[in-house]
């Protein structure tokens, strides 16, 4: 299984970002994918997840309203739309799979899977 994120980069505040993460070996329908974050001398958290089995979503609150998951089951792609960026917005972003779980969740250590990550930096 790999995962690979791409579509980071440097944008000012208020701007917009969309990352991407492509999957290999298995379909997206089976697994809960989410994406996840750590800023330097932070704790790594959930930023938001879809589940494939069940089609529910979760945010946390810190995007919510400003940030969008969604997936292409057909190209075996997960997204991350980012509007209105913020500078605590800035880190390393990381897709993952969590093969267990039919819901959506951002509980770390369910998940198996996780890409190598993507820097985003927001400058104010």
């Amino acid at each position: 299984v790999q995962l690979v994120e791409s579509g980071g980069g440097l944008v000012q505040a208020g701007g917009s970002l969309r990352l991407s993460c492509a999957a290999s070996v298995f379909t997206f329908d089976d697994y809960a994918i989410g994406w996840f974050r750590q800023a330097p001398g932070k704790e790594r958290e959930g930023v938001s997840s879809i589940s494939g089995r069940d089609g529910s979503v979760y945010y946390a609150d810190s995007v919510k309203g400003r940030f969008t998951i969604s997936s292409d089951s057909a190209k075996n792609t997960l997204y991350l739309q980012m509007n209105s960026l913020k500078p605590e917005d800035t880190a390393v972003y990381y897709c993952a799979a969590d093969r267990d779980s039919s819901y959506a969740n951002t509980q770390i250590g369910r998940y198996d899977y996780w890409g190598q990550g993507t820097q985003v930096t927001v400058s104010s």
